[in-house]
Formats: C-alpha cells, structure tokens, sequence
C-alpha cells in the first residue's frame, strides 16, 4: 500500500452513519487520492476543495487507522513566544524524552498569537510527526480536527486559556505558588506588597495573582488594586511597572513579579531610582530560571519544574502516539516550590 493511501477505517459519523475515505472523496466530489492528499498536507490542491473536504472529514469525525499511518521521528514543539531562558528550559526537557526515544525535536513559533495558523497546520499534517506539544498556546477546533484525522496526538503545557475537557496537558500549582510567595513576604512582615502580573488573558498569570491576594486576604491586609500591575512576562515590562510601583509616595515594601524576567526588570528600576533589594525593597519571582542564582542579590523565587513539565508532556505525546484509543483528557500538575534567596528580607524599620 502506498503511502499516500491511507488505510480506510470506519468511524462514527453525522446521525450515527460511518464513512471511509472513499465515501468521504464521494461526498465532497472528489477522487480518494485528493482525500489522500489533504490528509497528508499536500499543497497541490484547490483551497476550495481543501475546506470542503476538512469539513466533511471534521463532520464524519474521520480518523486515519494508527497502526498503519506512517510518522515521521519527529516532536513538534510549537511556542507562543520563543526568545528567553524559559522557553530553553522546556526545550532541554522534550530534547531529553525526544533523544532517548530517537526522534528529534522540530521548533516554531505562533509568532504571539495564542493559536497557530492554518500553515502550520498544513505543514504538521505534512510532515506527520508522532506527536505536538503547545507551549502557552493551544488549537482552534478546525486544528484539532486536522490534527485528530491524522491520528497525530497533541498536549497542550502550560495552557494560556482552558483548553477543553478533551485537550490533554501538563501545567504547574500556579495558585499555590503566588500564595508561597507572597506568604513569605507577609510572613516577614510587609504589608504592603504590590503585584506585576503577567498577560491577563493567560491562565498562569490570572492564577498566580489569585494566589497573591489569596495570601493578603488569608492574613487580613488590603488588596489594593492600585498595587497590582499588569506586564507581559517581559524584562521592559517589570523595569516599567516597577518603576511605577516605586516611584509612589506610599510606594510598597515588597513585591511579587509574575515571573523571573519581570523580577530582573525591577531590580534595574530600584537600581535607576537609589534603592537597594532587600534593604528598601523585596521582590519575588516565579520560574527558578538558571538567572535567579546569579543576579545580585540572588532571586527568592517560586521554583516552577519547567523541564519536568516539558519532560511529562513529551512522554505523554509519546503514550498517545503508541496507543490505539483517542485523545484522553489528562490534566497533570506538577508542583511549584519557593526558594528563598537574599531579594527579600524584613522591611526597613520592622
């Protein structure tokens, strides 16, 4: 049997009917080796007849049988954002589970858009890998659906918004850890602890933030909106908030960045306006990145297992590649950590 003909399977379809590939082609009005081709991310056929024929394979929930689709050895790892340590430390992770199962790893990037685009999903269906894996990103429904009609399996790490009850992924205790964090700073006796979150829309940030006014509330402070700042996981984003933060006549004692990039940023804004870390001011991050030993002072920060999590959503790609059922709807959470470093201390005066 070529390769360009995939097997035929039986799958449920509208009204309880099934439909193979050949019923599929008839349908759309086509022949069987244009279904082929679609399947396989060919790019010699009409947009037209590609929407038609992705619609009624998406309709009949077509699935190409596993045993016999042909992969490539390959872990598709698609980023929201590819430019930081962070996203180093997820690559080592998948390139660890990758190397030892003999594939290799294929990067790209969404280019800021929490979903990839209708290229990438031509070019995934083409090339066939044995799984992908989404770094703070996710898929639309007609991805999903390309993606499943392919037998190509997917984990979502990290996800930016809910990603189904159908979507497998890997994340990390984010409540758990804004509330460690910001506890610790309570817990030395701040008060008033401002916030630089992370992007609102991302589920990571809006839950460490609940964390962090979990904590105040806990301990009967204030949650001042005033104190909480919106950034974008981004050095220029803690330089200017904190710089905001700081520059308040009732300026906090301490405050929780969303992350280890935001934390260094602030640390320029307290350098730029005289102010010494933990002596005028204390500041937490969050991620643990290889940094947070090196900057002076060294970063108290919550430790999130960013290879661990990269490591479990590799081997999990790789159990669905291997089993013959559907996506399954695992949700893994692997758990965050404070490490207490010399950023923060008890305030000026306590």
């Amino acid at each position: 049997m070529s390769s360009s003909q995939p097997a035929e399977t039986r799958t449920q379809g509208r009204g309880g009917q099934t439909a193979t590939l050949a019923e599929i082609a008839r349908e759309a009005g086509v022949s069987a080796p244009t279904v082929s081709k679609v399947l396989n991310g060919r790019a010699d056929v009409a947009p037209a007849t590609r929407s038609r024929v992705e619609q009624l394979l998406r309709d009949h929930g077509y699935r190409r049988r596993r045993a016999e689709a042909t992969r490539s050895p390959l872990i598709d790892l698609v980023f929201h954002e590819l430019e930081s340590a962070w996203a180093m430390e997820v690559i080592r992770g998948v390139e660890n589970v990758a190397r030892d199962a003999g594939l290799s790893v294929v990067l790209s990037e969404s280019a800021g858009r929490l979903t990839p685009g209708r290229t990438w999903a031509d070019q995934v269906a083409a090339r066939r890998p044995y799984g992908v894996i989404l770094v703070l990103s996710g898929l639309d429904e007609a991805g999903r659906a390309l993606l499943t009609s392919r037998s190509i399996p997917f984990v979502v790490m990290d996800p930016a918004g809910d990603p189904g009850t159908d979507v497998p992924s890997i994340g990390a205790t984010n409540w758990q850890g804004g509330l460690a964090a910001t506890r610790h700073l309570i817990e030395l006796g701040h008060t008033r602890i401002g916030a630089i979150s992370g992007p609102t829309h991302m589920m990571c940030s809006r839950a460490r933030i609940d964390g962090y006014r979990a904590a105040l509330e806990t301990a009967g402070l204030p949650v001042d909106p005033a104190l909480i700042l919106t950034g974008d996981f981004h050095h220029e984003a803690g330089y200017r908030q904190g710089l905001a933060l700081l520059q308040r006549e009732d300026r906090p004692t301490a405050v929780f960045a969303g992350n280890d990039l935001q934390a260094l940023g602030f640390y320029e804004a307290a350098r730029e306006l005289g102010l010494r870390i933990p002596e005028d001011v204390s500041v937490v991050g969050f991620d643990d990145l290889p940094v947070a030993r090196w900057v002076g002072p060294p970063l108290t920060t919550v430790r999130q297992p960013l290879t661990e999590m990269a490591e479990a959503a590799a081997k999990l790609v790789l159990d669905l590649a291997k089993g013959a059922g559907q996506q399954t709807a695992t949700r893994v959470e692997l758990a965050t950590s404070l490490v207490v470093r010399s950023s923060t201390a008890a305030p000026a005066g306590a």
